[in-house]
């Protein structure tokens, strides 16, 4: 009895073997074809390894010839409506995949996608979310990229027309120099100094945002306070803003360490006064505050400018945005906030802006010094 359990087994994996072998084959030949015929093979070869191994076990039991005929009668029956059932089943697989593959080259024409309805299986029900994702993850690029490529056309154009007004007058100076039609040539020269000095200051800020925006500004952090560093900052700006006649305060500037590149903190700090000055009124105030709020140094520089207009203020460090109005310097490109935020980042840290009551207030929060 156990043996001929056991030849049972052994002729029905035998069998079933057999088409299992032929039906990989099979699949390996059509493997670049489509999942309908793919999945109308496993279909097949499913069939034909459960009719193989019995019909198998059945010559080897020696049945009679009525007994075969029954047997082979009842696998052939089962096997054809098997089929029929695993086809039908596998056409709802097909459909899915076909309206997932049609959604997908909507992602690709105008990079919008929405999954199908109802996937048929968990496998193309996960693929649809992975690339509803994926779409959103491209929109979201896409729009970055257009915000990049528009803030550097008007970059190009407003540097355009800062360097076009200088040199145009460099060009008459000197054309006067030279004709000899100058009653007092130091005062041209003075000029010319002060516009070769400006047109400088704008090709380094270009330089250094070039370096920020490839990835490639090198910092030297050291420990230091940043007491001193706002007080070196303080006592830079102290001229212009007397020139200027606005006041600056330090409030509450707490002697908290902190590990960062001195010189490169120093430009955002001046850039942040520099602004802060230019846009404060005469007789108004620019206060500076640094504080540690939990693992963090929060450093503000509030203006007197009036506000930002609501619409402004998620543009305002971007590269080449000069504002309207009262935010609209007489000179300049647009650069030095886009540089104050490429610095902040590169120390692990967060620049951002608020409107505050007359103004608006510039924080600067990086890492607090273990």
């Amino acid at each position: 009895m156990l043996r001929d359990a056991l030849l049972i087994v052994i002729y029905a994996a035998i069998g079933a073997a057999a088409a299992g072998l032929l039906g990989m084959g099979v699949l390996r030949l059509l493997r670049n074809r489509s999942v309908t015929l793919s999945l109308a093979v496993v279909a097949a070869v499913t069939v034909a390894a459960m009719l193989a191994g019995t019909m198998l076990v059945a010559w080897a039991m020696l049945l009679s010839d009525h007994d075969l005929w029954v047997v082979t009668t009842v696998c052939s029956v089962a096997a054809v409506v098997s089929l029929c059932v695993a086809l039908a089943l596998g056409r709802g697989v097909v459909r899915g995949s076909r309206a997932l593959t049609e959604a997908t080259r909507a992602l690709g024409d105008d990079g919008s996608f929405t999954p199908p309805a109802a996937a048929p299986t968990a496998e193309l029900a996960e693929l649809g979310r992975e690339l509803a994702a994926t779409s959103t993850k491209l929109a979201a690029s896409r729009e970055r990229e257009k915000a990049l490529e528009d803030s550097r056309r008007e970059l190009v154009a407003w540097i355009s027309h800062d360097l076009r007004t200088p040199l145009a007058g460099l060009q008459a100076m000197t054309e006067a120099l030279e004709d000899g039609i100058v009653d007092d040539p130091g005062v041209y020269h003075a000029r010319i100094r002060a516009e070769v000095a400006r047109m400088s200051g704008m090709v380094g800020d270009l330089f250094e945002l070039s370096r920020i925006q490839a990835g490639v500004l090198a910092l030297n952090t050291t420990r230091m306070s940043v007491y001193d560093l706002v007080d070196d900052a303080l006592a830079g700006a102290g001229a212009l803003a007397k020139e200027r006649g606005v006041r600056i305060v330090g409030e509450r500037v707490e002697p908290v360490p902190i590990e960062v590149d001195g010189r490169e903190m120093s430009r955002v700090l001046v850039n942040l006064l520099t602004n802060a000055i230019h846009r404060t009124p005469a007789d108004g105030t620019v206060a500076v505050s640094a504080h540690r709020e939990a693992n963090s140094v929060v450093v503000s520089v509030t203006d007197g400018c009036g506000g930002i207009s609501p619409e402004d203020l998620p543009r305002v460090f971007d590269t080449g945005w000069r504002g309207t109005g009262a935010r609209t310097p007489p000179a300049g490109a647009g650069l030095g906030l886009a540089i104050v935020r490429g610095i902040v980042e590169a120390h692990q840290g967060r620049a951002a802006v608020c409107n505050v009551p007359g103004g608006c207030r510039f924080e600067v929060r990086l890492p607090a010094a273990v």
